[in-house]
């Protein structure tokens, strides 16, 4: 079974590979990914704040007098939240390239220009496969418009396209007006992979200490949907390596994705579940279902039923959520 795929220019052995996460942090747990057999892995990501924290200088302003502001404690976060500060962020691209035979992809998070460029230098230096911006943003502002924050995501990618030369893959929310225009823009200010979809974490209150909590709910499968969507409708008409992320627990979620036009497949959550060792599981099923339904190659596979190549292209929009309404069974009436 020829399970190879080609991913941000990069080939390989098949289509699973560990999402930025917890287990991409430590360099033990990426010689675990390896040994589970991942095909590639994305450490986990570098963040705008730790390079905003970095200068000494700005440490000094943000800490001289500073309990004279209380408020001021909480606008950045403590350096402590962070795992790594920058520099050891670089030094783990250096020891995961010297310790894995895989591609190591680089992750920058963040929504402004600020020290991308530097840094995203820095990590090709370094040694990274590949770089993957992760805009994650909650715009907040009522007097700033979506097209002035949609540009400040499109230069983004420009400004850092134009400091490296290792393949460079976009990570965004789907909260755009038309994410196909703006998938397109992203393609054209020089991404060459789109990763769909971020997940933002919701808040939760606590209703004891009435504080504002972060709440981590690991995806389910029906996470998957959305990005087997948009990964369908755009396959054949943006031409770009597009990674499948949230809700892939399982052989068959891969599959689907793959279907709809996803080169790779990311798994976290799953992972988090079950440990490194759930990928050889996934991988071992994969290839009995490829097998079982006749399948020589995953190449076969990908695209298949994107909308470009679907019998019913109106699946995949407005029609299919008329379909969905008009079938859904509904309950008899019971008496009272």
């Amino acid at each position: 079974m020829d399970l190879k795929t080609t991913y941000l220019g990069l080939t390989l052995d098949h289509p699973l590979v560990p999402s930025a996460g917890p287990l991409t942090q430590k360099l033990d747990d990426v010689k675990r990914l390896e040994d589970a057999g991942a095909a590639a892995v994305v450490l986990h990501s570098l963040f705008e704040e730790q390079l905003r924290l970095e200068t000494a200088e700005l440490d000094y302003h943000l800490s001289h007098g500073v309990e004279s502001y209380p408020e001021a404690l909480t606008y950045f976060p403590e350096p402590s939240e962070f795992r790594l500060g920058p520099e050891d962020y670089l030094e783990l691209i250096s020891a995961a390239k010297r310790a894995v035979r895989i591609p190591v992809i680089a992750s920058l998070n963040g929504s402004t220009m600020g020290g991308w460029t530097d840094y995203a230098r820095k990590m090709q230096e370094a040694g990274a496969d590949a770089l993957e911006l992760n805009i994650y943003n909650i715009p907040t502002n009522p007097d700033q418009s979506s097209a002035e924050i949609e540009e400040t995501y499109v230069e983004i990618v420009r400004a850092v396209r134009n400091v490296v030369n290792i393949p460079v893959a976009v990570k965004l929310s789907p909260f755009f007006t038309n994410f196909a225009y703006t998938a397109k823009r992203f393609v054209a200010a020089g991404a060459d992979g789109l990763v769909l979809f971020n997940r933002f974490y919701q808040p939760d209150i606590d209703l004891e200490t009435l504080e504002v909590r972060p709440n981590v709910l690991l995806s389910t499968p029906m996470a998957m949907r959305l990005p087997l969507r948009w990964i369908a409708i755009l396959y054949g008409r943006i031409h770009v390596s597009f990674a499948a992320t949230s809700g892939v627990h399982r052989a068959t979620d891969a599959v689907k994705l793959l279907m709809a036009g996803a080169d790779v497949t990311m798994m976290c959550s799953a992972l988090l579940r079950h440990g490194p060792q759930h990928l050889a599981t996934v991988k071992r099923d994969l290839i009995a279902w490829l097998e079982e339904h006749e399948y020589e190659s995953v190449a076969q596979l990908k695209g298949s039923l994107s909308q470009k190549n679907c019998p019913d292209p109106s699946a995949f929009e407005r029609a299919q959520y008329m379909r969905a309404i008009s079938s859904y069974p509904i309950p008899p009436a019971r008496s009272v």
